[in-house]
């Protein structure tokens, strides 16, 4: 935050919060952030939410799936929340990434609480704040494994046998973190407990530095998935191979990848491998299996599955001409989210002293768009001057971060007033 931008502004709550978990889980050679589902930095992430949790007077919940709630209860409420307003985000990361995808949302959830008490106002309806496990999917390969579990979206039979890239299954890492992973599975009061789940996120993209904008209302997510592709050939010497004997997985992964960049260029669409496992991955050795994933989106379902259908049939071709075996599975795919109208509107109309507030689509995976089907979501997005998102440069000035709680805190308001 410049000094210009700044300098009227008295600390807030979030100016508060937001400092005691920027050294969690960081990685002193980038400042990029390793918090990962169910690691210490995980633990710790879920301490510092108790503690603010039960600062406040709030009752904490952790659900079958590991999902977090605290719960603000109007006077005299008794029994379990009903149509309660939630907000809140994630706390996990991709690797290396920012420090404002997710916890930006958890962050602006408790300072919405702190203003919303300020300005004298009484809930008639219980408030949530949320925390969901693994949203990201860095560890166990899965985004958004806690909404997906209690939306019922994931199996709890699928979910415990993910692993990690030390094998670890998700099962495994409940039990070491004294959890009973046979409790995974869907949250058969979610429908009843949430009236709405606002989530406020960083935006992912620069459309409101661009309109120079503070923040926006979200319209839709585009379709998106991850594919795993599988390279099958045979491990040899590197120097003592003749080319014309070899069966190199990594020739048809890399003719892939360029594939993938051009299929998405000619359907307007995003497509990245971005994560890879080379066996036996020696510096003189060739490779006797290549996994890839692909990340793919667009902006409807059809243009997805002709997308991803191009990629894997031209991928098949690099394999069959270079003697090589090749699998693709899907791992996840999760359709178009369109934002339902009701909450979209009526957050815009508690935004009215902003003016005239941004409505944007974005390509971006949330919790939200999993909860979608089953409660009614909503989403505001937070300038991001540069549009870095998933690595250390992600930023977002604190006087926009203050909005965006300030933002919340007027939905939260209107929504929760009797």
């Amino acid at each position: 935050m410049s000094d210009a931008r700044g300098a009227n502004r008295q600390t807030s709550t979030f100016d508060t919060l937001w400092p005691a978990i920027l050294d969690i889980g960081r990685n002193p050679a980038n400042g990029g952030y390793r918090r990962f589902a169910w690691s210490d930095a995980d633990f710790t992430l879920r301490e510092w939410f108790v503690g603010e949790a039960e600062r406040r007077g709030l009752d904490v919940e952790v659900d079958r799936n590991g999902n977090l709630w605290a719960w603000w209860m109007p006077p005299g409420w008794s029994g379990d929340p009903r149509d309660a307003f939630v907000t809140g985000s994630h706390l996990d990361s991709v690797p290396d990434g920012g420090a404002f995808d997710g916890p930006l949302g958890v962050v602006s959830a408790f300072a919405a609480i702190d203003i919303v008490r300020e300005r004298g106002v009484v809930p008639a309806i219980p408030v949530g704040v949320a925390a969901f496990s693994d949203e990201e999917g860095a560890r166990f390969g899965v985004a958004c494994v806690g909404s997906q579990l209690s939306t019922g979206a994931l199996t709890a039979d699928r979910a415990r046998g993910l692993r990690d890239i030390d094998g670890i299954t998700l099962a495994e890492a409940l039990v070491r973190a004294a959890r009973d992973p046979n409790q995974l599975g869907p949250d058969r009061h979610l429908a009843e407990r949430v009236g709405v789940f606002v989530e406020l996120h960083v935006e992912q993209g620069r459309a409101l530095d661009l309109i120079d904008a503070p923040v926006a209302v979200a319209s839709s997510i585009w379709p998106h998935g991850r594919w795993e592709f599988t390279f099958d050939g045979e491990a040899n010497h590197a120097g003592a191979t003749r080319l014309v004997d070899r069966r190199d997985p990594m020739l048809a992964f890399a003719s892939s990848v360029h594939t993938a960049r051009a299929q998405a260029q000619a359907h307007q669409a995003v497509a990245t491998f971005g994560k890879v496992l080379v066996s036996p991955n020696g510096a003189n050795a060739i490779p006797s299996q290549i996994r890839a994933w692909l990340d793919a989106r667009a902006a409807d379902e059809a243009t997805l599955t002709a997308l991803v259908e191009a990629i894997s049939a031209e991928a098949h071709g690099h394999a069959t001409l270079d003697s090589v075996g090749l699998q693709v599975v899907a791992e996840s795919i999760t359709p178009i989210v369109e934002f339902p109208e009701g909450p979209r509107a009526r957050l815009t109309k508690a935004l009215g002293r902003l003016g005239e507030i941004p409505v944007l689509p974005t390509a971006a995976g949330h919790d939200a768009g999993i909860l979608s089907a089953q409660v009614p979501t909503a989403m505001l997005f937070v300038r991001n001057p540069t549009g870095v998102s998933h690595s250390p440069a992600e930023h977002a000035e604190m006087d926009d971060c203050n909005e965006g709680a300030e933002a919340l805190a007027d939905v939260m308001a209107d929504w929760i007033s009797s």
